[in-house]
């Protein structure tokens, strides 16, 4: 999965947001590593919607323009829920070599994944 889709459906998680609310929340999990530029985050949003991963909530007229509001299917959760895994399964693999490099022994849990929230980590909510 490409991390502006991960980003995406990580934001989707929590409820509906519209594409500029998602860019901003995206940002702020991320703690401004990412940056989703509109033309990206609505490619992807059109392609999550063609795969049933994402799906229109609503749409609204503010300022005389349409505001839509996406929200993530069943199916996007658990697209989500399986990317959260490998990546936590890939920085464990990381940890434990440089753990073995260090001479430190084995890796052990070492709390959040770096850029996720703990939820997303494996850790506690």
């Amino acid at each position: 999965m490409r991390e502006p889709t991960f980003w995406a459906l990580t934001v989707l998680a929590s409820g509906p947001h519209h594409g500029y609310g998602l860019i901003r929340e995206a940002a702020r999990l991320s703690e401004g590593r990412v940056m989703l530029q509109p033309g990206t985050l609505y490619a992807a949003l059109d392609r999550l919607g063609a795969e049933g991963l994402v799906t229109l909530d609503r749409e609204e007229i503010v300022d005389g323009r349409a505001r839509r509001y996406y929200r993530l299917t069943d199916a996007g959760a658990k697209a989500l829920d399986v990317e959260a895994a490998r990546l936590r399964a890939s920085a464990d693999a990381a940890r434990a070599q440089l753990a073995t490099r260090k001479g430190l022994g084995p890796a052990v849990a070492m709390g959040p994944v770096l850029g996720m929230g703990p939820a997303l980590a494996g850790g506690p909510a």
